[in-house]
């Protein structure tokens, strides 16, 4: 009988396995948007995968939901680049804090499961895409002239807190767009090229 080779913890998924991953995030951010507590047997079942299916790819819901929020952060970060390449910087970076608003607005019930999973594991997720696209924006308005020198993106993160303090079944979008207007006239205060 042929010895079982154990999968390499970084070892590509097959494709089946792949599939059964993607459907049980693309569920699951469906569910945990609509409602927190959403049951992870009822993600698995709607999402068309057996229990142990489920847990082989996410062993806990705190697994779960930092891989949801991991993956919806790359979309966001992975925006400003190109909004650099075909916009002014001031522009570039605008555009970008609509972007993070329209997710902080459509995606507040994720947000909500993330403080879930984040304080019964007690870490908090790490903004590493968000900070090195924020970084970048920053950076090319502070060579630019368009913002004053030194903002950090921990500086900015925390300047758009308040975001998520504006209730999504509102109508958030004039209350958001006052806010980040507020936030770009502040950047601009002090900035060499005014």
């Amino acid at each position: 009988m042929p010895e079982k080779v154990p999968q390499k913890k970084d070892a590509p998924l097959r494709s089946d396995a792949q599939r059964n991953r993607e459907r049980i995030l693309e569920v699951a951010l469906m569910e945990l948007t609509r409602a927190a507590d959403a049951p992870l047997s009822a993600i698995a079942k709607k999402a068309g995968v057996g229990q142990g299916t489920f847990y082989r790819h996410f062993p806990s819901r705190e697994a779960l939901v930092m891989e949801i929020y991991r993956h919806e952060m790359q979309q966001v970060a992975e925006t400003a680049a190109p909004l650099l390449e075909s916009r002014e910087p001031d522009q570039a970076l605008r555009e970008w804090l609509d972007r993070c608003a329209r997710f902080a607005m459509t995606k507040a019930g994720l947000a909500d499961a993330l403080r879930q999973a984040t304080s019964a594991c007690g870490t908090k997720p790490a903004h590493t895409p968000l900070t090195e696209a924020a970084e970048l924006l920053l950076r090319a308005n502070e060579k630019a002239g368009t913002i004053r020198p030194g903002i950090t993106a921990d500086d900015l993160f925390l300047t758009i807190g308040g975001l998520w303090t504006i209730d999504p079944h509102t109508d958030w979008q004039p209350r958001a767009t006052r806010l980040l207007d507020l936030v770009m006239d502040a950047l601009r205060v002090g900035a060499p090229g005014r």
